[in-house]
């Protein structure tokens, strides 16, 4: 990319953003160059000619370094807007609801740094289907001497949960130290959070995750086929309450206002996390996007505890227009 990077400054935004797309498109999302040509409103000789000036500008290897400039404008506008010190996002690749496909290429490349960097002694991972899926992408990183822990518990009664299990599935790539919280996600009160959280082995996992210097997390939507229902843990009732309270938003198990605010209610209660208030206390990235995560996602960032944001561009425009 440094070499490239006299040869793509010579080219005009116009340009450059095309070409840049055209690479997404054939190598992010996987089109065809007729597919590419078509979403791009051009010619089959044109999309093989931008993917081909792509390849030459070194701009695709295994990930796509390249920026759209219209990206890189959205991640300025909402550092500025929700206080960030860091935004990335993805090209539009027309995926649908949920773009997992953009969000895992670029949340892989995140982990990888990561992963990869001598910052962070400690690196604590919620779960879910997005940070499931930029895991899915990592390739192997022998990290052996790295520590991974979970920040809120993992435990379900139901298989179909376990495609979520982010911190396992990152050991296996990477064979470094892993720590989880051998709890469910939510237990049935608060008096029994207390309980548990004080059990012998949990509470040196719970401040393991506290201490960690960065943590990547996801955003749920208070939905009925939410990853927290999908557990078997949490009734879609219960989000309904939640949602009834005020609650548009979850992060780690605690809920959020459109203002930022935390929602109290019988739900985050007895989550099973580090309090909400120390989810700012250290680096917390959030990988999150889609149309339905859009309003969880905005609350998340008006709460003031996340410092970082990784989405698509869709919900990046959704973003930074004014609520």
């Amino acid at each position: 990319m440094a070499n490239a990077g006299a040869n793509v400054a010579a080219l005009s935004d116009a340009e450059n953003d095309l070409c840049v797309r055209a690479a997404w498109l054939h190598y992010g999302a996987g089109l065809t160059q007729t597919e590419v040509a078509a979403r791009l409103g051009a010619s089959t000789v044109k999309a093989h000619r931008l993917i081909a000036r792509a390849n030459k500008l070194g701009l695709v290897r295994v990930h796509i370094e390249g920026e759209i400039a219209a990206c890189v404008a959205l991640e300025e506008t909402i550092c500025a807007r929700y206080g960030l010190n860091f935004c990335q996002v993805s090209p539009d690749l027309d995926e649908g609801a949920l773009p997992l496909r953009g969000l895992s290429v670029l949340g892989s490349r995140f982990l990888e740094q990561a992963l990869t960097g001598e910052d962070h002694d400690i690196i604590g991972f919620g779960h879910g289907r997005t940070l499931s899926a930029c895991v899915h992408a990592l390739p192997q990183l022998p990290k052996p001497r790295a520590k991974l822990v979970s920040l809120l518990g993992g435990l379900t009664h139901r298989l179909a949960a376990t495609p979520y299990d982010v911190i396992h599935r990152l050991a296996e790539r990477t064979g470094a130290e892993a720590y989880v919280l051998p709890l469910p996600i939510y237990c049935n009160s608060p008096e029994d959070r207390a309980v548990m959280l004080e059990q012998r082995g949990v509470r040196p996992v719970v401040d393991m995750g506290i201490a960690a210097t960065l943590r990547i997390v996801g955003v749920g939507a208070l939905e009925p086929d939410s990853s927290p229902c999908a557990t078997g843990m949490v009734e879609a009732e219960e989000l309904m309450e939640a949602r009834r309270a005020g609650g548009v938003g979850e992060v780690l198990g605690h809920i959020f206002a459109q203002s930022g605010e935390l929602v109290e209610c019988p739900l985050s209660a007895r989550a099973l996390s580090m309090p909400a208030h120390e989810i700012g206390a250290q680096r917390t990235v959030a990988i999150a996007g889609g149309k339905e995560k859009t309003e969880a996602i905005r609350a998340a960032l008006a709460s003031g505890l996340i410092a970082g944001l990784i989405t698509d561009e869709r919900t990046a425009r959704a973003l930074a227009r004014r609520s």
